[in-house]
């Protein structure tokens, strides 16, 4: 990012808090409308939750839009992409086939991407030596949007029609209007001459990335199941009504809020692997619990689950941001991708084992999945 007028401060942090929240509020759309989009398209499983995989393909754009957002400002997408995302996202009941769903779905993850790989990188600068606080305040806009998403998605439904949801765009665009107005000449922080260098740079990604990607397995396979198929799960397993299902992904998107705005400044504190130790270690025990307990103690885990499983990403983006502090856009959006990109593979297995064996075995999967993570974190440094 380029150096331009105005020095930041902390406040910068809630202003792209606040554009990660709108921004996720409409990507947020999609989980609580599935089941609609599933009777409407009358698919099954595994073409339903590939609907959010469409989303997450163009994530693999990540690291190049990180690579320039550490030689040039790319604010301007931090900016405008929740005015797109919003505009994109309202569209969802004017496809009239699963193929025009799917591109219209494409177009919204290219907006995701640009602005989830400067964004993160964005806190990292203006927070300063607060970055675990700004990631917990940055992460927790987006659990706080996904957590109030299924009750605006449906309850819009309700009021507009799923054809009608074009007229909530005015929100994202009005809220671009203030990012403009707060970030567009802002001071980006000076990077060391040899910042770009390949010969250090490559060692590092090499030295961290592997196992990283070990841990985000674990991490996305339970997210994945819990906000996607979640909603879906609770009607077609546990019988609610779509409205309860939704409200279902709403409880446990408020815990995640919670845990995330908790999570990476405990880790400043306490350390980033313990933290990482202590939840990775605990969600996958509470999602097996979660399946088999009686319907009056669901409450209770998803709390449990949102305070843990959801909470995880916080320290992780916290630790990236450490391990890479030169080349922070790059290394978040090189995250973002393989996040995104596992998150993808994680959601289309789910769908398959569910097709096959049913969701309750599909999320034992994921379980199994995120315990297997745990040997994972002892393996990434501590420090760059």
């Amino acid at each position: 990012m380029s150096k331009t007028r105005r020095p930041s401060s902390f406040n910068d942090v809630f202003a792209v808090a606040l554009g990660h929240f709108t921004h996720d509020v409409f990507s947020g759309f999609l989980a609580p409308l599935l089941p609609v989009l599933q009777d409407r398209l009358a698919i099954g499983y595994a073409l339903t939750g590939n609907l959010a995989v469409f989303t997450q393909i163009p994530s693999l754009l990540n690291p190049f839009i990180g690579y320039l957002a550490d030689r040039m400002s790319l604010r301007y997408f931090v900016i405008f992409a929740p005015a797109v995302t919003a505009t994109l996202m309202t569209l969802l009941g004017l496809p009239s086939s699963y193929l025009s769903l799917a591109f219209l779905l494409l177009a919204t993850g290219v907006s995701v991407a640009a602005f989830h790989a400067p964004a993160g990188a964005m806190i990292g600068e203006l927070a300063g030596n607060r970055v675990g606080t700004g990631m917990s305040i940055f992460m927790a806009a987006g659990e706080l949007a996904r957590t109030v998403a299924p009750i605006i998605a449906v309850a819009a439904v309700g009021w507009l029609g799923l054809e009608g949801l074009w007229q909530l765009a005015f929100v994202g665009w009005g809220v671009s209007g203030i990012l403009f107005w707060r970030l567009h000449n802002i001071e980006a922080k000076p990077r060391p001459p040899d910042a770009d260098n390949w010969s250090r740079l490559w060692p590092r990604l090499l030295r961290v990335f592997p196992y990283l990607a070990w841990l985000v397995l674990g991490r996305v396979a339970m997210q994945a199941a819990l906000t996607t198929f979640l909603p879906i799960y609770m009607r077609d397993v546990r019988g609610l009504s779509l409205g309860l299902a939704a409200a279902s992904l709403t409880l446990l998107e408020a815990a995640g809020f919670v845990g995330a705005l908790i999570s990476g400044s405990l880790s400043d504190r306490l350390g980033r692997h313990r933290m990482l130790t202590g939840l990775l270690l605990a969600s996958p025990l509470l999602l097996l619990a979660f399946l088999f307990v009686p319907s009056w103690m669901l409450i209770p885990l998803l709390i449990a689950l949102g305070l843990t499983a959801i909470s995880l990403q916080p320290v992780i983006l916290a630790l990236v941001q450490d391990l890479f502090p030169d080349n922070r856009a790059l290394a978040n959006g090189s995250y973002m991708a393989m996040s995104f990109a596992l998150r993808a593979v994680g959601i289309w297995t789910i769908g398959l084992t569910a097709d096959a064996w049913g969701l309750t075995a599909a999320f034992v999967l994921s379980a199994g999945v995120g315990l297997l993570a745990l040997p994972s974190i002892r393996f990434i440094p501590k420090s760059a």
